[in-house]
């Protein structure tokens, strides 16, 4: 069931352009390491601590990973943790790819970055 804490992929895209949003990918190292959004912070889920997440009271803190379960339970973790305002990607990086946005990754046959350009 969504809410206004389930983001669609183009809204984040469009707080990412405007400087009203901190991406946080909850993902773990090697997934990041693979395939991201540009601008992203990491906080893996494994070792994930909600009073660690830089909140400047200006952009809204919006979570990520891969389908958008991971994200969920961090978005959960750090409202009950910090009860500032924040949102997640819902579907995650598989639904930002899927609506065509742009992310950098790891081509497994060459191990060339592919870089879709920035937002």
């Amino acid at each position: 069931m969504a809410d206004e804490r389930d983001l669609a992929p183009n809204a984040v895209m469009d707080g990412l352009k405007s400087g009203d949003i901190l991406l946080v990918d909850v993902r773990e190292p090697a997934e990041f390491a693979n395939e991201r959004i540009h601008g992203a912070l990491l906080h893996p889920l494994s070792t994930f601590e909600p009073k660690a997440i830089p909140t400047d009271g200006q952009r809204r803190v919006v979570f990520q990973c891969g389908s958008g379960k991971r994200s969920r339970k961090a978005l959960d973790a750090f409202l009950a943790g910090t009860g500032a305002d924040a949102a997640h990607l819902d579907g995650g990086i598989g639904a930002w790819k899927a609506a065509g946005l742009p992310c950098a990754r790891i081509d497994p046959a060459t191990g060339q970055v592919q870089d879709d350009g920035r937002y």
